[in-house]
């Protein structure tokens, strides 16, 4: 583990991680009710299962995926079905939403049964159990891990990574699971590897989590991995970036990992495929760090989705005085947030709760270039926004606009404060909205 590696460009923000890296995972209580959105996930929303007035048990499947890029939804409480209506995502958009008063008895749905031997799984029965337990992507992308699971016969998989980058400022959840449940993580991590008949497992670890690189080496003699030490840098965990640093291979332009021969799985998603295969628990909750400077205790806990971020907060002992930011996910590719009613869903990784400064005044481009230097897709970000303010769709999307992954590089990076995400983001929307419209005519 002494071969650091890493990939080209990127920026290296402070981590502040010392809030919460070395506080342990609590289970939080669920809340008396949840708000269960049934788009948790990349694709078509759930359609519901159940209606106002109905009794349902923990684990019980609620939503049902209409489409191939879709996930079953899970309840992940017992009680009774308080209304289905819709409620505020955690992007800003209504979304449909199963309302569940909890009865505070957390009584199994029958539906959830385990296996006494998961690593005698076919591979199709591997797929079948993470589809039917509403697995995601728990990095934040909230991609169906069932489709993951079943890359094109032509384009066979010989390595399967595992990110435990966690490269995001503040957030620690990952490196908490890493630490405390390393035998369900490559455990898990193994039935993927079956899964899309990969040949060998590789474990990312950024190197500042020696302790999390050490806990997961230790439990990998009877399996085909190991774990490589990356330099700590942000986006390490980006999944190109990843593949890149791992294995210097090149996804193509417009491409997936599954073009060059690779599968990428959060460490969090592979603990929750051998929750699924194991005891055929359904993805109801999930890691979460509560933490920045004005939360009164940062913790590590494991969260029920539904659950409201102002019961999380309380539980936490509250916001200091002086904040009004509260952001989900990290802090350089986060969502501020409206409101603490909004519930915790899938792909929420952590909050950071700190005080809003006021957006400083933006200059003119001086072509310094820092921005190209640091982007790790090699665009020119600048010249792609001059493209977008002008409405020159085509162009943009020439030039790379839909290859950004928004990790923030280039507006962290630029000395005229240009907000070159946005633009971007806006830019994305508009082009990806025009194919569309396109297609459809």
């Amino acid at each position: 583990m002494k071969d650091k590696k890493t990939f080209p460009r990127g920026v290296h923000p402070p981590e502040y991680k010392e809030l919460t890296a070395s506080k342990p995972l609590e289970f939080l209580p669920p809340p008396e009710k949840v708000s269960i959105p049934l788009h948790q996930h990349f694709g078509a929303p759930a359609a519901p299962l159940v209606k106002k007035g109905d009794k349902v048990l923990l684990g019980q499947k609620i939503g049902e995926a209409t489409a191939l890029f879709s996930a079953h939804v899970h309840s992940s409480v017992s009680g009774e079905v308080a209304a289905v209506e819709e409620v505020i995502h955690p992007n800003g958009y209504p979304v449909l939403a199963v309302i569940i008063n909890n009865d505070g008895q957390d009584r199994f749905s029958p539906e959830i049964k385990g296996c006494n031997e998961p690593l005698s799984l076919s591979p199709e029965e591997i797929r079948q159990k993470v589809k039917e337990a509403g697995i995601v992507g728990l990095g934040g992308a909230a991609f169906p891990t069932a489709v993951k699971l079943s890359p094109p016969k032509e384009k066979p998989i010989d390595t399967l990574i595992v990110n435990g980058c966690e490269c995001e400022p503040y957030l620690t959840a990952d490196h908490r699971l890493m630490l405390e449940f390393p035998e369900d993580i490559v455990k898990g991590a193994e039935l993927a590897r079956r899964a899309v008949g990969a040949k060998q497992i590789i474990f990312g670890i950024e190197d500042n989590k020696l302790d999390a690189a050490e806990s997961i080496q230790n439990h990998l003699v009877d399996f085909p991995a190991k774990v490589v030490l990356l330099k700590t840098k942000y986006p390490q965990g980006a999944e190109k970036n990843l593949i890149y640093a791992l294995l210097r291979r090149e996804v193509p332009r417009g491409g997936l990992p599954f073009d060059v021969g690779v599968l990428v799985q959060n460490v969090g998603t592979v603990k929750a495929i051998w929750d699924a295969c194991s005891s055929g628990k359904p993805l109801i909750e999930r890691a979460f760090t509560v933490t920045g400077p004005l939360v009164n205790e940062p913790k590590n806990l494991i969260v029920r989705l539904g659950t409201p971020l102002s019961y999380i907060l309380d539980y936490c002992g509250g916001l200091k005085d002086e904040a009004n930011l509260i952001i989900l996910g990290g802090p350089m590719m986060g969502l501020a947030q409206s409101s603490l009613e909004v519930p915790v869903i899938k792909g929420t990784s952590g909050l950071i709760a700190l005080k809003e400064v006021s957006l400083e005044e933006e200059f003119p481009c001086i072509r310094c270039g820092r921005c190209v230097d640091h982007c790790p897709m090699r665009l020119l970000p600048t010249q792609i926004v001059k493209f977008i303010q002008f409405e020159r769709w085509p162009e943009a999307e020439t030039w790379g606009a839909l290859d950004c992954v928004e990790c923030g590089c280039c507006q962290y990076i630029c000395p005229s404060k240009i907000r070159l995400v946005h633009w971007i983001r806006l830019g994305k929307n508009m082009i990806i909205k025009l194919k569309r419209k396109k297609r459809a005519a």
